[in-house]
């Protein structure tokens, strides 16, 4: 059966149509040798910025703030090119064979048509404050010069590799006050996105190999401190013959790639940036009748990141008319019956995206609660008569709007000739450099455009906000402490979880290994320069204090409270107890919350559902943990029976 992959933004950005029978001979691609490691050229990155927002940016809740703690709402659009346009049939040289016959020739978008101030300088007339820019792993090491027909509007670039034109870029855009948000597009340099060769961060190379190259361009930028984001990679998907999947713990856990991916780019290179998750674009084959769809941020609400540091996560989602919840956007092979986003009334597309991006910002006080921002929708222009996707643009920015959510328009840049070309851009340049843009009178997005960069959006200071987190050590170490990383291994031969520092655990579950943390009520707990302790014997149960007769218990000391834990299989190994600043803990006492037969979290708990399918049980707001009891008698697994609560003081 030869099936077609169309998805997301590739449609949308043309129709050609990959089939698998070509893939495979795509799949497996040299990389040129590595360009040299040598910086971008550094001129003062906020000379000519407003002082509109001050780096770096991080999250409180569904916010994006910057240093100030003000919001910053991220209006994006997309700078695409420097990921590569080229369909990957034919050769590159002819523009026939890239995508809309628009030669990007390795660098962003219109440089041969424009100069790039002139590019930049339309990107704020148009009312965005951000650019998503694109690249690819290939681009990195492509050490073959720019040649002139490429950049013929800006002649300086000639001879420089591809990636020293994406340093330029980066400057101008941040020189003129614009954020920037580096995203790994594609692994190699051609047009995204079906099934070719740039499915999975993985794909086309090495998982170690791509997180190097991430280490490598977070650190290329750290310097400048308007470049805020890294989108770790574009609509993962299905392969040939694979899913991606979220958790699994395989060489397609898109969820363990990320996670790790984000937790290295923090640690070892730049920890200002946000880190930016994207869901999975596709699972299944789209076919009638066998398991299809786009899970986007669903699986989110079961298994959410917890970075190292907390108030860096940002999640993503992709949007189009075309595509649908489980339509891949295709027509003839790969077609589905499943309806599409622009089939659905205005009130089935709201639940719609509540359901698969929306809801992860919009519920308070989960452990996935985060910014979420749409880094890509987009239509056709002029030349779109179709009611469907003229009515689906104007719903969909209707939900941007009442969501307040961040967005990035897809693409910023096209070509035309005679006002006619692709048309999805908003602004467009043909040979001569005349500008043809969204408000020049004659494209009907331009109010729609108009209304979404100019809603009314919440601006100002956003108060710091209780922060609610997962533990899940169900394939490894979950360690999301900068301070215990930086031990050795406290627990040699058992999967390990801890806290991010600042928070404390509040929840176990019974079985699942899950965890929940917080600083709900009395915020940071650790002693400034205190130590910890590995309890896994019952060392510190005070004599006449047995709350868990009958149990093994593993009771942090007065003073100390619960921060992680870790587990042999299912059964627990040790506890991590964290010295508390004294005064916030209270003297001897406590209550056994019991969770080996049932839910016991109280009648209104925060935090979400940290274990679904499992017992959990979890310390109320005003209470810390001190202790897990469990049991080795017949039958039972060792697994967490109980929680030893404290009141704080």
């Amino acid at each position: 059966m030869k099936v077609t992959f169309v998805e997301g933004a590739a449609a949308v950005r043309g129709s050609w149509a990959p089939k698998i029978t070509s893939v495979l001979l795509l799949l497996v691609l040299s990389v040129p040798a590595p360009a040299s490691a040598r910086p971008p050229d550094r001129a003062d990155a906020t000379a000519a910025a407003p002082a509109d927002w001050t780096p770096p940016l991080s999250t409180r809740g569904r916010w994006i703030v910057d240093a100030n703690g003000d919001r910053v709402k991220l209006r994006s659009g997309n700078w695409h090119g420097a990921s590569g346009t080229w369909n990957g049939s034919g050769s590159a040289d002819d523009d026939a064979n890239h995508h809309a016959g628009e030669n990007a020739h390795r660098v962003p978008l219109g440089l041969d048509r424009a100069p790039m101030a002139e590019i930049v300088a339309s990107f704020r007339e148009i009312g965005i404050n951000s650019v998503r820019l694109p690249f690819s792993n290939e681009m990195i090491h492509d050490t073959r010069p720019v040649t002139a027909d490429a950049v013929t509007a800006n002649p300086r670039l000639e001879g420089r590799t591809p990636l020293e034109v994406y340093d330029a870029a980066v400057r101008a855009l941040t020189d003129a006050g614009l954020a920037v948000i580096l995203n790994n597009h594609t692994n190699t340099t051609r047009w995204c996105c079906g099934v070719d060769g740039n499915e999975r961060w993985n794909a086309s190379q090495s998982a170690g190999s791509w997180e190097d190259d991430w280490l490598f361009m977070a650190r290329r930028y750290r310097d400048n401190p308007r470049v805020v984001g890294a989108d770790l990679y574009n609509e993962v998907r299905r392969s040939v013959w694979d899913d991606p999947n979220w958790g699994l713990g395989d060489r397609h856990d898109w969820f363990a790639a990320s996670q790790r991916a984000g937790d290295r780019i923090l640690t070892e290179a730049n920890p200002d940036l946000l880190i930016i998750v994207e869901g999975i674009n596709w699972t299944g084959l789209p076919v009638d009748g066998l398991p299809h769809g786009r899970p986007t941020l669903e699986p989110v609400r079961d298994l959410s990141h917890t970075l190292v540091d907390s108030g860096k996560l940002v999640y993503s989602a992709h949007f189009y008319g075309y595509t649908g919840p489980r339509h891949t956007g295709a027509t003839g092979i790969g077609e589905t019956s499943d309806p599409r986003y622009q089939d659905l009334t205005p009130a089935e597309l709201s639940d719609v995206l509540d359901r698969q991006a929306f809801y992860v910002a919009g519920d308070a006080d989960r452990h996935y609660t985060a910014p979420v921002w749409i880094s890509e929708f987009g239509v056709g222009g002029r030349e779109e008569s179709g009611a469907a996707p003229r009515a689906w643009f104007e719903n969909f920015v209707d939900q941007l709007i009442e969501a307040d959510a961040d967005f990035a328009y897809w693409p910023l840049v096209g070509w035309h000739e005679n006002r006619r070309g692709n048309g999805w851009a908003l602004l467009h340049w043909d040979a001569a450099g005349r500008r043809m843009a969204v408000h020049d009178g004659d494209d009907w997005r331009s109010d729609a455009w108009r209304r979404l960069v100019e809603a009314p959006a919440r601006t100002g200071h956003v108060p710091p906000v209780t922060e609610w987190a997962m533990l899940g050590p169900d394939h490894g170490d979950f360690v999301a402490s900068r301070r215990m990383r930086a031990l050795p291994d406290w627990d040699p031969g058992a999967r390990k979880a801890a806290c991010p520092d600042g928070l404390r655990l509040a929840g176990l579950s019974h079985t699942g290994n899950r965890g929940l943390c917080t600083d709900v009520r009395a915020g940071a707990l650790d002693e400034p320069g205190g130590g910890h302790e590995v309890v896994k014997d019952e060392r510190h149960v005070a004599p006449g204090r047995d709350w868990a007769s009958g149990y093994t218990k593993l009771q942090c000391a007065d003073g100390h409270f619960l921060t992680g834990y870790s587990v042999r299989g299912a059964a627990v190994s040790a506890a991590l107890c964290r010295e508390a600043t004294p005064g916030t803990l209270t003297a001897p006492g406590g209550r056994t919350v019991w969770f080996d037969r049932g839910d016991n979290r109280g009648t209104s708990p925060k935090g979400g559902d940290f274990a679904r399918g499992h017992h959990k049980g979890q310390c109320a707001d005003d209470e810390y943990a001190a202790g897990i009891a469990w049991t080795g008698r017949l039958g039972s697994a060792r697994t967490p029976a109980a929680l030893y609560c404290r009141p704080l003081a």
